[in-house]
């Protein structure tokens, strides 16, 4: 098999290269504490965007950390396709810099019982807000934003995965929604924010990550992949520390959203999706998430595949579901 990155056997047994901060678990214990101290003050407004008989949707918002509201499209079957009793839940994270997508797309998984949330990660392609001072959206570079104030907690994706976790506590806290069933599910930035609803609010039962992005900064930077998605990472080096003076120092906070480090605090069912020709999400950053699960977990391995559609997932993902 041609290699863009490590033996499988290698990635099998690889922990990651980037700095874990000193403090991190003080770090998220004190973002949750945040959390639970911000009202969501959740919002739902009928949407009659689609004809489709036995479900509903809804125009969602919620306030995160920091005040932002925050946007999703909600569906659910009608209480007459519930038939009075309680539904499980799946929660749909979107790829960096894009939105949440079309209402149609969820209809397989409304239809089949499921409530179905779908967020617009603030700042990015959808409606969610981005508490910046100015209205409208940044769109990307995400990863450096606050990596230069001297406040850890001014990292954007701090607020992002927060915001999946006040979602999660949106959509469970529904007397329609079966707490005990909810799923998360994402590729590439989803699949990052599945890892991250997963580690944050620790009900989530099952969680189908495809291949996650945000992990292992230092490895991206070290294999030249520093670019498509993570090409803010060399912008950021080549305007303000063209050098490297402050390497050791940026990694190491940049390990504050760094996923590998997270995912021990899954306690639900993960699937993962990697595929080995991925130059996007090189596949040893998606094995340092993976490797640190100590749930249960299974990965689907793709070898000729990169950061691509990959052939059977939306199948498979739905019955993993279909599980809750």
């Amino acid at each position: 098999m041609p290699l863009i990155d490590l033996p499988l056997p290698q990635l099998r047994a690889y922990t990651g290269r980037n700095p874990r901060p000193d403090d991190f678990e003080a770090y998220w214990e004190e973002a949750l504490r945040e959390l639970d101290a911000t009202d969501p003050r959740a919002e739902f407004v009928f949407n009659p965007v689609l004809d489709a008989p036995g479900v509903e949707c809804f125009d969602l918002w919620f306030t995160g950390v920091g005040g932002a509201r925050v946007y999703a499209k909600f569906l659910r079957p009608t209480a007459a396709a519930r038939g009075g009793k309680r539904a499980p839940a799946v929660l749909q994270f979107h790829g960096y810099s894009g939105h949440s997508g079309d209402w149609a797309g969820k209809l397989a998984y409304a239809a089949s019982g499921f409530c179905v949330a779908a967020m617009d990660c603030r700042g990015q392609g959808g409606r969610s807000e981005d508490k910046g001072g100015a209205l409208g959206t940044t769109q990307n570079g995400h990863i450096v934003r606050g990596l230069d104030d001297p406040d850890p907690k001014k990292l954007l994706f701090r607020q992002i995965f927060l915001d999946t976790a006040q979602l999660a506590r949106v959509v469970m806290s529904l007397p329609e929604v079966d707490p005990a069933r909810v799923g998360a599910m994402g590729g590439s930035q989803g699949g990052a924010l599945t890892i991250a609803c997963a580690a944050l609010e620790p009900r989530i039962r099952r969680a189908s990550s495809i291949f996650p992005f945000l992990s292992d900064y230092r490895r991206v930077w070290e294999m030249d992949q520093a670019k498509d998605a993570y090409a803010e990472l060399k912008t950021f080096f080549r305007h303000f520390d063209p050098r490297h003076e402050r390497e050791d120092a940026i990694f190491t906070k940049l390990g504050y959203i760094d996923l590998q480090h997270l995912a021990p605090r899954i306690r639900g069912e993960v699937l993962m999706f990697t595929a080995l020709m991925d130059t996007i999400c090189p596949p040893s950053t998606q094995f340092a998430i993976y490797n640190k699960i100590t749930a249960k977990k299974d990965m689907k391995l793709y070898p000729d595949f990169g950061h691509e559609g990959l052939p059977g997932e939306p199948d498979i993902t739905f019955n993993f579901m279909r599980g809750l």
